[in-house]
């Protein structure tokens, strides 16, 4: 178990780094920042020279790889890290290095128990792209077909093990101190950051995502995901067809290839809302270097480590949102948020209806290219925090998602309306799911699985309340205190032991960086 003063002194290492990006600033300036946290930040930049302009992306870039993906994460939430960090963050690459291609033979021949050449025919030394968990080589498989082979960085799961240990107890110090802290629920952030990154870090996961959403699209026009070689896939070692096609960021070999940009636009667009609203499983790293175009207009993607998933009704929830605003049913929109119960009860329905309207209607009816995604943000945070809005975790990856998938259509079609898109396919799958026939359908079947339920709730309660006779029940047992339970009861013990540790903690990192300055 990681102590204390451990995560204190990581925390000070990676706070330097911050300093030194000028990443800091924001923190320290925020007034809603609790008082030990700014203490904390003035340590850490303590002699460090800070550029005029915060570069928060490779402030987290030159921390290291769970870094990136905690960047990446923070990202979409602009009401944590501020506006300016979001959209900064925004850029972040998730790129490193490749490992020598040695040290990723050596990752293939463990995970299969056998040498390389017993699996593949050919591996590409070079890799066409490594990321911050993996990286891609091009490979034949002996019976001659191309694929692309994702390999786990070796010893990745550990370190990225031993820094979100120290993100969990710093965002569970920060929430404890209440305020604007607690409401933006920063320990329910990083506990879905875990749980993203562990579903990254074994690619049988990956794999098997990427096969549920090929059967939730199987009856999209022209979008595919590529076949899972299963003989060739583990835990470190991913095996997909190879994919030949066009990035879908180079507009200009796409426009060469004879694509029509507006309809791969539209198409993407609605390939999303297929999976978010329809499937409740949506591919959420739809970023411009996972998607490409085949020479027949399909669009593939790639990549998915990181998957969302939404709930029957939340997806209802969503979709009626979505065609509220739409349509500019202000009220509607509001209801749902109360019934949802994002939106605590003892706020008014209509003030909050309003509130929507303020922040909808400049948005209605015009291009994106004319629309400011600052101002919007800003109006819906302010909403947030004036009717005591608690963060919701399952919309994060949503939210990410759309924000995503809305600059690539836009750089594919800058006309596009993403509304005018959106609308119609929303209002088709409210009147399907939402309907009479919808309604009475789901009556039916609940109604039916709740008799099919009860000989098997009448065999727990028997279960629960047996028959008299049996082995006689035990006596109670005395309670004893443990050792550490003592030791947490005792007020101040181990207080002054974190304390010496932070100061020397700081004091080293202080000593390092001079010992840099003078090298």
């Amino acid at each position: 178990m990681t102590t204390p003063a451990t995560h204190i002194w990581r925390l000070l290492k990676w706070g330097r780094t911050l300093a030194r990006h000028g990443a800091l600033r924001g923190i320290e300036a925020d007034p809603n920042t609790p008082a030990p946290v700014k203490r904390l930040c003035r340590l850490a930049r303590f002699g460090t020279v800070q550029p005029r302009e915060p570069d928060y992306a490779a402030a987290f870039q030159a921390i290291g790889p769970a870094a990136i993906k905690l960047g990446q994460t923070l990202a979409t939430r602009p009401d944590l890290v501020g506006e300016d960090a979001a959209r900064n963050l925004l850029s972040l690459q998730d790129s490193l290095p490749p490992v020598p291609f040695e040290k990723i033979r050596e990752q293939i021949e463990r995970g299969f128990e056998r040498p390389l050449e017993d699996i593949f025919a050919e591996v590409d030394p070079v890799p066409v792209g490594a990321a911050s968990i993996a990286q891609v080589h091009k490979g034949i498989t002996i019976d001659g077909r191309t694929v692309a082979i994702k390999v786990l960085r070796p010893g990745i799961r550990e370190k990225f093990e031993r820094d979100i240990a120290t993100y969990e107890w710093a965002a569970a110090h920060l929430e404890a101190m209440g305020g604007e802290a607690q409401r933006l629920r920063p320990r329910l952030t990083i506990a879905n950051f875990k749980r993203w990154t562990n579903r990254e870090l074994d690619l049988r996961r990956e794999a098997a995502s990427a096969s549920e959403l090929a059967d939730a699209m199987v009856a999209i026009d022209r979008y595919e995901v590529p076949d899972i070689d299963w003989d060739r896939t583990n835990g470190r070692v991913l095996t997909i067809a190879w994919i030949d096609g066009i990035k879908i960021s180079q507009t200009d070999k796409l426009i060469e290839a004879g694509h029509d940009l507006p309809d791969l636009a539209r198409r993407l667009v609605l390939a999303f809302l297929t999976q978010a609203i329809s499937a409740g499983y949506f591919h959420a790293d739809m970023h411009q270097g996972n998607l490409f175009v085949r020479a027949d207009g399909t669009i593939v993607a790639i990549d998915f480590g990181i998957m969302g998933r939404i709930d029957r009704r939340a997806r209802q929830w969503l979709a009626e949102i979505l065609y509220g605003l739409t349509t500019g049913n202000y009220k509607r929109v509001a209801e749902i948020h109360f019934e949802a119960q994002y939106v605590p009860s003892y706020h008014s329905v209509d003030e909050f209806a309003t509130a929507l309207r303020a922040v909808g209607e400049p948005m209605r009816g015009k291009p994106v290219s004319e629309l400011s995604v600052g101002q919007m943000l800003d109006g819906l945070f302010a909403i947030t925090r004036d009717f005591d809005m608690q963060t919701q975790p399952h919309l994060l990856l949503l939210q990410k998602t759309m924000v995503m998938v809305e600059g690539i259509a836009t750089q594919l079609d800058p006309q596009i309306n993403m509304w005018d898109v959106a609308a119609p396919y929303v209002r088709d799958w409210i009147r399907d799911e939402l309907g009479p026939e919808s309604a009475i359908a789901d009556r039916i079947k609940e109604d039916t699985d709740t008799l099919l339920r009860v000989p098997a709730l009448i065999r727990r309660l028997e279960e629960l309340y047996p028959p008299r006779g049996g082995a006689p029940e035990p006596p109670p047992l005395p309670e004893v205190e443990l050792i550490w339970e003592r030791r947490a009861r005792v007020p101040g013990r181990g207080l002054l032991g974190y304390v010496m540790a932070a100061l020397a903690g700081g004091a080293l990192v202080w000593a390092g960086s001079v010992a840099g300055w003078l090298s």
